[in-house]
Parts: structure tokens; sequence; C-alpha cells
């Protein structure tokens, strides 16, 4: 069944008369009698009785132009939510992330973003950094805020505000109160790492730190989330370094030192497949573009030792050996 000829019809119920409806449909007479005659054949029901001087709807006919009409608005908005989206003023973006990186100005990127792309809906989904290069690659995702240094070739990326990698201890720890721990003095101590199967990039980072350090930690403990890392080092089983903004998670019972002696910036992107690209996706990456520069000039430094005393509540603890 042809689009045109529900058009016509509902053009014709319309008016009732074939001169108008034809004048309406800017064509003559002849081609919308065929067109009528053809739908009620392929139909099999008469649609219009009509006469010399009078054209009525049968009760077929009203019935079948009430569904005309859906189909047909159905159609138009079809069509507007094509030029929508091919335009960018309309559409969906699903973009991955770290966990970690909302405490790395990913919010302010989105709500920015939100406020100025009306029309286009962007849905995080939490992932890991090997989860989100997969989605990347295969079309699964639009973009992607993760951690690493490097990308696949075929990807594209830009920055995050830098980060520094911190000490993550115990609040009962015998360094949790210094202004600054060389690496040296924790080389016996127990480590929490982050598994390296789930983001390469940070496993490698911080062994290159102790590596640098002239330090091989002992590691008891392996997580997937750097919040995972912070929690389990609040509950007493082990010390890490983290990345430094994880100090904003206000997590009771640890304390983020800086330590000296081979400082290193934690890695995160955000990244984009250019293969896959759409008017959405650029509207994002150029609002992604502007906001990091902003957040890049206001970067929030880590609280004061004072202020993480004043907002948890100290576990004691046997001082780790």
């Amino acid at each position: 069944m042809k689009l045109n000829s529900l058009r016509y019809f509902a053009v014709l119920a319309e008016e009732l008369h074939f001169g108008r409806a034809a004048d309406r449909l800017a064509i003559t007479q002849p081609p919308l009698s065929l067109a009528i005659k053809a739908l009620e054949e392929e139909l099999g029901v008469r649609l219009l009785l009509r006469s010399s001087k009078h054209v009525e709807l049968t009760p077929a006919g009203s019935a079948f132009l009430e569904e005309a009409r859906q189909i047909l608005d159905r159609v138009a908005r079809a069509s507007s939510i094509a030029l929508a989206v091919a335009s960018g003023s309309r559409g969906r973006l699903d973009v991955g992330m770290a966990g970690s990186l909302v405490y790395r100005g990913v919010p302010a990127i989105v709500q920015r973003f939100d406020t100025d792309a009306h029309g286009i809906e962007l849905i995080l989904h939490e992932m890991s950094t090997a989860e989100q290069l997969q989605g990347l690659l295969h079309g699964q995702l639009d973009a992607g805020f993760l951690n690493a240094f490097v990308v696949p070739p075929q990807l594209r990326s830009l920055p995050l505000v830098d980060d520094e990698f911190v000490l993550c201890l115990p609040a009962a720890h015998r360094y949790a109160g210094a202004e600054a721990v060389d690496l040296g003095d924790l080389c016996e101590e127990r480590f929490v790492m982050f598994s390296r199967d789930v983001s390469p990039a940070n496993y490698d980072n911080v062994i290159a730190i102790f590596s640098r350090a002239g330090v091989h930690p002992k590691t008891v403990h392996a997580a997937r989330q750097w919040l995972t890392i912070v929690a389990m080092v609040a509950e007493g089983l082990g010390v890490s370094l983290v990345p430094r903004s994880l100090a904003r998670s206000r997590v009771d019972n640890v304390r983020f030192v800086p330590f000296t002696g081979a400082s290193a910036i934690t890695p995160a992107l955000l990244v984009w497949n250019p293969a896959r690209t759409s008017p959405a996706l650029e509207k994002f990456v150029a609002s992604a573009g502007s906001t990091i520069e902003g957040l890049r000039e206001a970067v929030l430094p880590m609280p004061s030792r004072k202020q993480q005393q004043g907002r948890s509540n100290l576990i004691k603890r046997p001082h780790q050996r």
C-alpha cells in the first residue's frame, strides 16, 4: 500500500469533493480517482459513496480514515526525528565511564552538555577501561571516559584534567598525619593494587612508580575499581596509591598523603571512534573540550589534612608495619 494513496484518501475524506481535494493535492482529478479506486480494490471494501453531486464516507471508510491518519502522523513524526538527528538537534549518546572518573570532571562535562544540547539524550554506563575500548571499536558506545595514556589508532581522544597519584592510608596509620612520605619508607607495607586485566594502564603506571622509587610492593589484594581500593584501605586491608581526585569521595577512615621519590600523573581520556561520528557526537566532543579547558583553570586542590580529619570518625587500629 502506497503512502500517497493514504494521503489522497485522507484529503478527499476531509473535503468530500474530488475537485477541492485535487486542488489541495496539486494534482488533477483523474489521478485522484484512479488512486482511490486502486486503494478500494486492494482493500476489497468500498471506502466512499460517490455520485456526480455527492461524496460521503462508508462506515468502513470512516474506520479506515482514523487508522490512515495515525499512519500518516507516525510517518511525519519519523521524518521529523530523522531530520533532527541528522542535524544534531536530537538523538541519543551512549557513553562509558570508569567509576573513579566521576571525581575527575565527568559530571561537569555531562551537565554542561545537557544544558547546551537540548534534545540529545546522553546516557552514562559504568564500565571498565577494557570494556569501553571494546564497545568503542565495535560500535556499542559513542564515547567513553576511561583510564589510559594511549588508545588504539582507530580511536581519537581528549585528555581530562591532570591528576596525580597520592598515598591512600588507613586513618590510624603511622604516616596518616604526615605532610608527605618518602615512598621508600613503605617498602614493607601490604598494598592493595588495581587489577591489571581491568585497566593495564592503571596497573602498569603504579608499578612504574614503585620501580622508580626502588620499591617492590607486596600485593595482598587486587580490585577492579579505584573506589573499591579506597574502601579496602579504610577497612585496614592494606595501603595503596590512588589518584588524588579520590580525596573528594569523602570515604571515612582514610587519609590521602602526597609522597616523594617518584610522582606521576594518572591517565584519563575522553575517547570516541571517528568512524562512527554523528552531529550529536561532534557537539558532545566540542562541548567536552570546552568544559575540560575550564576545569583546568580551576583545578580543585586536595583537601587539607585538617579538612580530612574533620569529616571522618577515626577508628583506632594497630599501626601498619
